[in-house]
């Protein structure tokens, strides 16, 4: 059964058993997460969700993403030469169920 799910601003398409990387939860590793925006459950489309419709994972563990650099330029003054990085912190689910 493969469902479309909701979470971080962002949509997952998950099965039962896939492994997903989503924006950081607020959870302990080891704790049931239920995420209760389904978008789509087999081919029964919602408007906007699916009622009722949850699908629950377990959190596997809390990380960190690979370093994006950032360096903003101006030409002519020299200033204006910034050089940043940035990781996106993140969270592993493992889906359990949907239902």
């Amino acid at each position: 059964m493969k469902a479309v799910i909701k979470t971080g601003g962002k949509q997952y398409c998950v099965e039962e058993g896939s492994v997903i990387y989503v924006e950081k939860l607020d959870a302990k590793e080891g704790e049931k997460v239920v995420f209760s925006d389904v978008l789509m459950l087999d081919k029964k489309v919602g408007t906007p969700t699916i009622k009722g419709a949850t699908v629950e994972g377990v959190v596997v563990k809390h990380g960190k993403g690979s370093k994006i650099k950032i360096f903003k330029y101006k030409p002519n003054t020299t200033s204006t030469r910034k050089k940043q990085g940035h990781r996106q912190p993140y969270t592993k689910v493992e889906i359990k169920k949907i239902g």
